[in-house]
């Protein structure tokens, strides 16, 4: 694999880190700033309005622009969120500090994926995005909790000042090691990256993204209360129980990569029955020790198995003009996010126990493979839906009538 996706992935294990962070220093700020603890917690909404925000309107005001500048540009603006968190005299400017640190995050994923693929042979374009998520799962494994324990010991403002020497790091490693003859302007600019956008193909991929993620979050929201109060794990063991859903998250969307490349939409629907599958599990994963560390690694594996193939999923189905549609899919993918959050939250405020957020999950789950079926009916209806070497399914703009002079299926 090219040497450019370790620029990549640095700028991902940044993002990550920065993104994951806030949850774990929420105490700590909310008692500097003399905030309570739900008022700190919007400082975690703003980063995630960024992301919706920043995602698409990045992705189109630099869409004539050549994707290795708009990525060091998007580092630029990363850095600058950072450390305006690190300096904010109050929770007024912290709060708009982490928006701004929100903005580049879904346009550097959209923009990055968008260049991964370039960088390899067709045969492995899923597996140079896995490649460059990795650095967003091993954020979870190293970075948040490393950031995390320098916030409680040298202050929550060093963790913000340590993220913005990563993303330096992350600029520098994009400008030495991004080839400029793969990261060109898209021909099309704004008005063919606004185009892919009415085609319902694309519709469907994001949908799928906000069902699939939904039911991840709905569960992993509320992690805590069911290792604590159904597993019966200590809350200092928490910790170490979600590095290993960063563990599960890293091994699934590794495999996932791996798997797209032979086989997009398998893979795709694999990964969404395994994810309802454990989420129906909880309730009885969740009633002892083992099982419960398990069901974690699981939950990780499962959702994250999803990743790639559904970044590469909206990029195929906007392949004239992918970086708009690239960079929604990760706006898709914070809505689920907050979508997943308060869907589990309304079943655990209805009584139904602590693992009912687990079941809702598996609900959204179910609903993620329906809309996953439905693009494929709407793929093969079109004659859009053809058998490539080795039996992997991948989208094509192909007309019906050429595909029938052709011979394709």
């Amino acid at each position: 694999m090219p040497l450019a996706l370790l620029a990549l992935a640095v700028g991902a294990f940044g993002i990550g880190t920065t993104e994951f962070v806030m949850m774990g220093l929420l105490p700590d700020v909310a008692d500097d700033l003399g905030i309570s603890i739900p008022s700190a917690g919007h400082l975690v909404s703003a980063y995630a309005l960024g992301v919706v925000i920043g995602a698409p309107l990045l992705a189109a005001v630099t869409a004539r622009m050549s994707r290795r500048t708009v990525l060091i540009a998007l580092m630029v603006l990363f850095v600058v969120g950072n450390a305006l968190s690190a300096f904010a005299p109050d929770d007024h400017w912290l709060l708009a500090a982490r928006l701004l640190s929100g903005l580049p995050h879904g346009a550097f994923f959209g923009v990055g994926a968008v260049v991964a693929t370039g960088l390899v042979a067709p045969e492995r374009r899923a597996r140079s995005v896995s490649l460059m998520f990795l650095g967003l799962t091993v954020a979870n494994i190293v970075g948040v909790p490393a950031a995390t324990l320098m916030g409680q010991h040298l202050g929550w403002r060093a963790t913000f000042l340590g993220v913005s020497a990563i993303g330096l790091a992350a600029i520098a490693s994009l400008a030495l090691l991004i080839p400029r003859d793969h990261a060109h302007a898209p021909s099309g600019g704004l008005r063919g990256e606004l185009a892919a956008l009415r085609s319902l193909p694309v519709w469907l991929a994001l949908g799928t993204t906000i069902a699939g993620f939904g039911a991840l979050f709905a569960a992993y929201s509320y992690i805590t209360p069911m290792l604590t109060d159904a597993a019966g794990f200590a809350e200092t063991s928490v910790t170490v129980l979600l590095a290993l859903f960063g563990v599960g998250s890293t091994a699934g969307n590794l495999l996932g990569g791996r798997l797209a490349d032979r086989a997009l939409r398998g893979t795709l629907f694999g990964g969404l029955v395994s994810l309802a599958v454990v989420l129906a599990l909880f309730p009885l994963l969740m009633r002892n020790g083992v099982t419960a560390a398990l069901a974690v690694v699981l939950l990780g594996a499962a959702a994250f198995l999803t990743g790639s193939p559904l970044q590469l999923m909206v990029m195929e189905k906007a392949s004239a003009a992918p970086s708009l549609a690239s960079s929604a899919n990760q706006a898709a993918f914070n809505l689920a996010n907050a979508g997943g959050a308060w869907i589990g939250g309304l079943v655990l405020a209805a009584g139904f126990g602590v693992t009912s957020p687990a079941v809702a999950g598996a609900a959204l789950a179910v609903l993620g493979l329906g809309v996953a079926a439905a693009a494929y009916a709407v793929d093969v209806r079109r004659g859009e839906a053809v058998r490539a070497g080795g039996g992997r399914l991948i989208a094509t703009h192909v007309p019906e009538k050429e595909t029938a002079q052709k011979g394709l299926r």
